[in-house]
């Protein structure tokens, strides 16, 4: 993945924020705190004019909690793509206990990256605002948010095609012959989740099966929550439970199990991200992949030549790339069609 803000840090046993500001000779960082840095720098082989800003270019990687192991995944991937350019990429991971998504924001507008992406955050929240990124916006920082379903005005968007996706899941399920299909959704103002219940009801309505309110589930995104939903879902009689991340099915699964039933045999289940060793778990989970190289590319070549001067606020959009159904071993022919 690379060495990140998070490792300096957590070698120095100092904040992310006192780490950017000794990089950048900010004042705030006690001289103890620097000496740790510098300290952490040196034994990680990082030279520190390779991290100023006037030996190399940072551009910030605004994720949240790196457990999610899509996260880590894109991570991986954007910080190899930057540094193929020439860019060296910090990682910023923001969560409740820690930095909140706008401290890192207000925290970058100060140290001038020359772009910065968002992997999750405000943006692709029903009501979110823009306002949080405004900080930086204003400095004229280049963003890219990543998989936010919708466009922005201060931000190119680029991600899977969240409606196309659900859709795929869905048809798979209803040509094994399910009609009793459960919908196991994220956070209930989160935009991709909105996006992806919609596209799985319209299409199943086309096949004219109904979804029954008992058959939909809004949880947060984890294995936990999944499992907790998806059970009140086979409660009311499912036979398959699309969901809409790889976290939700593994739950999902376990409901299943716990409840006596088997899968595929008596449930099928499908998740979204194709996340890694998905296809390592017993039972190996049919899902839908998100094209994490081709999106990270498309983030990367669009910052490049905004960077280089090639590219201005006309940029700004949507791009939606298309996903692929990978079909394992949680989905069979429905026994009771």
């Amino acid at each position: 993945m690379g060495t990140t803000l998070i490792d300096i840090a957590e070698k120095a046993g100092v904040s992310q924020a006192t780490v950017s500001r000794v990089i950048n000779a900010k004042p705030g960082a006690s001289e103890q705190s620097r000496k740790k840095v510098l300290a952490a720098i040196e034994e990680l082989g990082l030279p520190l004019d390779r991290l100023q800003r006037n030996g190399t270019k940072l551009v910030a990687i605004v994720t949240p909690d790196l457990s999610n192991p899509i996260f880590a995944e894109y991570v991986t991937a954007l910080v190899t793509l930057f540094a193929r350019r020439g860019l060296l990429a910090i990682v910023c991971a923001y969560s409740l206990a820690g930095t909140s998504e706008e401290g890192f924001v207000r925290m970058l507008a100060t140290q001038s990256p020359v772009g910065a992406v968002f992997l999750s955050g405000t943006y692709d929240l029903q009501d979110g605002s823009d306002d949080v990124y405004r900080p930086l916006v204003e400095r004229h920082v280049p963003l890219v948010f990543v998989n936010g379903s919708e466009a922005r005005e201060s931000a190119l968007v680029v991600g899977t095609d969240d409606a196309a996706a659900m859709t795929m899941a869905v048809r798979h399920l209803a040509d094994l012959g399910h009609e009793r299909i459960g919908l196991l959704m994220g956070d209930r103002d989160h935009l991709p989740s909105i996006v992806k219940e919609r596209a799985a009801r319209e299409f199943l309505a086309a096949r004219g099966i109904d979804v029954p309110s008992g058959l939909t589930a809004w949880t947060t995104y984890g294995v936990e929550s999944g499992r907790q939903a998806a059970r009140r879902i086979l409660e009311n009689g499912a036979t398959a439970i699309a969901c809409a991340s790889d976290e939700l099915a593994l739950g999902a699964v376990r409901a299943a199990l716990a409840m006596g039933l088997d899968v595929p045999g008596d449930v099928s289940v499908t998740g979204y991200d194709d996340s890694p060793l998905m296809g390592a778990v017993t039972p190996a989970l049919t899902t839908v992949r998100q094209p994490v190289r081709a999106i990270s590319r498309a983030v990367v070549n669009s910052l490049a030549a905004r960077i280089a001067g090639r590219g201005d606020a006309d940029d700004d959009g949507l791009l939606l790339l298309e996903p692929e159904l990978v079909v394992r071993e949680t989905t069979a022919p429905c026994r009771h069609a």
